[in-house]
């Protein structure tokens, strides 16, 4: 298997991960989970290109410059991939930060969306 098809395997792993995190009632874990997921795809669509980022900053802006800016992507999946970035920061290092269950269903869909457009433009 190659890394650029592991990446997108442990994507859509993240993405049951998520959904199972909702049901419990862990919404921050589950938008931690879906940004992941949104993440480790924008890794595998940017190595296929020959490209890899060591930050996540680095691999968001990347991600932006290469495939949003030059119209492969819409421009709301870059700001979904920035929205969840955000989130993921604010809920994994303050403790009073609070996402709801509707919230982290909305991650988990834009998570699909984003994994599932990756795929599709690879061809996978």
């Amino acid at each position: 298997m190659s890394e650029v098809e592991s990446l997108l395997k442990r994507a859509d792993r993240y993405l049951v991960t998520a959904e199972v995190l909702v049901r419990e009632g862990d919404f921050e874990s589950s938008v931690s989970r879906s940004y992941y997921a949104m993440f480790f795809s924008a890794q595998a669509l940017l190595l296929s290109k020959g490209l890899h980022f060591s930050s996540h900053k680095m691999t968001i802006s990347a991600f932006g410059e290469q495939f949003v800016k030059t119209g492969i992507f819409s421009k709301d999946m870059g700001k979904d991939f920035n929205k969840a970035f955000d989130r993921r920061q604010i809920s994994d290092y303050y403790h009073d930060f609070i996402i709801d269950k509707s919230e982290a269903e909305e991650f988990i869909i834009s998570g699909k969306n984003f994994v599932n457009k990756v795929k599709e433009h690879l061809n996978l």
